[in-house]
Order: structure tokens, then C-alpha cells, then sequence
């Protein structure tokens, strides 16, 4: 039992070390609300600054699932994908998913869903 409760009070102290760990470097983790229709996001183009995001993407009226993708631009290929920005569980109609925090530099990316599917739209960091 003391074993278990010793490794319990490791992950919660890591977890909180990480988080003060990003605090003292003024790194915040800031959302971005997308949502998406039958056939394409709301949203047709983002601009951020460098920082880590969490991408939260609403399902509104699509009657069936729907996911997130985010790739640098021109490499859209399931290789390239930001792995951390798929969405942690498909998205229900009418509902709300997310995505694991995700570090983006200056650079042009895109984002797009496969599963409704839409057109690919533009997301530049400064």
C-alpha cells in the first residue's frame, strides 16, 4: 500500500511540477474554440502567437462524428500530423471535444477534419 501511495504522490508531484514549471517560464496554455457544420469549421483562418494550446472543437448539427487535424502547411500526410492535436475522443453531434496541449512555433499551418470532411484552412503563428 505505501508503495502505491508513494508513486500516487510522484505523479501528482510531477504533474504540479510541470505545471509551476511553465508558470515561472510565463508559458500560459491558452484555448482555441472551433466549431464545426455539415462540411466545413466556422472558422476559416486562425492567427496565433508562439504558445501552447489546447484546441477545444464543438460539434454543432454534424450528424455524425467529427475530429481535428493540424499539420504544417504542405504536409498533410498522416505523418506530419501534430499528433497532440488530434482531439482525445471523436467528437458526438452537439457536443464538445478537445485536444492534448499543444506547442506551436512561427510558422503556417492547417487544420481540417477528415471525418465531416472539410476543406483545409489556414492557421498562422507569429
Amino acid at each position: 500500500m505505501k508503495n502505491i501511495l508513494t508513486g500516487l504522490f510522484l505523479v501528482v508531484f510531477t504533474l504540479t511540477a510541470t505545471a509551476q514549471d511553465k508558470m515561472k517560464k510565463g508559458e500560459t496554455v491558452k484555448t482555441v474554440s472551433l466549431e464545426q457544420t455539415k462540411g466545413e469549421f466556422t472558422q476559416k483562418a486562425i492567427t496565433l502567437s508562439e504558445g501552447t494550446y489546447v484546441f477545444e472543437i464543438a460539434n454543432v448539427g454534424v450528424d455524425h462524428e467529427v475530429g481535428f487535424v493540424l499539420a504544417p502547411k504542405g504536409k498533410t500526410e498522416a505523418k506530419n500530423h501534430i499528433k497532440n492535436a488530434y482531439v482525445t475522443e471523436v467528437v458526438k453531434t452537439n457536443t464538445k471535444g478537445h485536444t492534448k496541449e499543444v506547442s506551436l512555433k512561427k510558422g503556417e499551418y492547417v487544420y481540417f477534419c477528415p471525418l465531416n470532411p472539410t476543406p483545409q484552412y489556414t492557421l498562422i503563428v507569429q
